[in-house]
């Protein structure tokens, strides 16, 4: 905001400072990783328009967390509340197209080869239901300003995966490439936390629940993943498809070299 006397922009105070660079790495490193694959060679727009769809929602939820911080930063509350119920209409659409992208992968036979299919299956609801119930929390907590930015950041933090892990070279990180991305995408939180108890001189609760919902999404997919349970959700999901008859456990064979 201005200077009532000079005009000049004021420098925005450390907490919110903190808000909005984590807002744009974060941001950053997702649109990097998917470019990153886009530029390679190793996708296209050669897919069906559901896919397409969830390119655009989930990329447009980028623009809309990056839009409520600026705004929140700059104080533009108004504003921030009217985008943030366009933020709650988005995640129903998020929560949909996500889930039919990864059942649809599935059911072709065509998770990534660094995944077992069965972890796969399940590690994408289990981040998108945490990153929905942190959302919802993060609303519901809305009036406590300091809650409110801390539980959309740690909500954030649980969509990272993809992003980073077309950065980092997951086939290396195998039987463990989804927990190699988890690490990276946990020094997001850990370095806001770090510079926030700097400042404050303590941790916020805030960020203890942020961190206990992402452990709770990482126990619940290995859990599901290695069990009767997840097993037979991988047989349902399957039945009738080319995926049924690809091993849940079992790592695919990695893609060949391109036709000549």
């Amino acid at each position: 905001m201005p200077n009532r006397i000079t005009g000049d922009p004021e420098p925005l105070p450390a907490e919110l400072r903190l808000f909005v660079i984590g807002a744009f790495a974060m941001t950053v490193v997702t649109v990097a990783g998917f470019a990153v694959q886009l530029l390679s060679g190793r996708s296209s727009f050669d897919a069906p328009l559901f896919v397409h769809a969830h390119a655009v929602v989930f990329m447009g939820w980028l623009a809309i967390y990056l839009g409520q911080t600026a705004l929140a930063a700059r104080g533009a509350g108004d504003w921030h509340r009217r985008l943030g119920w366009l933020a709650m209409a988005w995640v129903p659409l998020m929560l949909f197209l996500g889930l039919q992208v990864v059942v649809d992968m599935v059911r072709r036979g065509e998770a990534p080869f660094f995944f077992r299919p069965l972890h796969f299956l399940v590690l994408d609801p289990a981040s998108l239901l945490a990153f929905a119930g942190l959302t919802l929390w993060a609303v519901a907590r809305r009036r406590n300003t300091d809650w409110h930015a801390r539980l959309h950041f740690c909500a954030m933090v649980a969509l990272l995966g993809p992003g980073i892990g077309r950065l980092i070279p997951s086939p290396a990180f195998m039987p463990w490439a989804w927990e190699a991305t988890i690490a990276v995408s946990l020094v997001f939180p850990v370095l806001a936390i770090l510079v926030d108890r700097r400042r404050t001189g303590r941790v916020h609760p805030a960020w203890w629940g942020g961190l206990a919902a992402l452990a709770l999404m990482v126990l619940v997919t290995e859990a599901v993943t290695y069990s009767p349970a997840g097993e037979a959700l991988y047989r349902a999901v399957t039945a009738g498809s080319p995926g049924a008859a690809v091993a849940p456990l079992a790592f695919p064979a990695p893609p060949g070299p391109p036709p000549a």
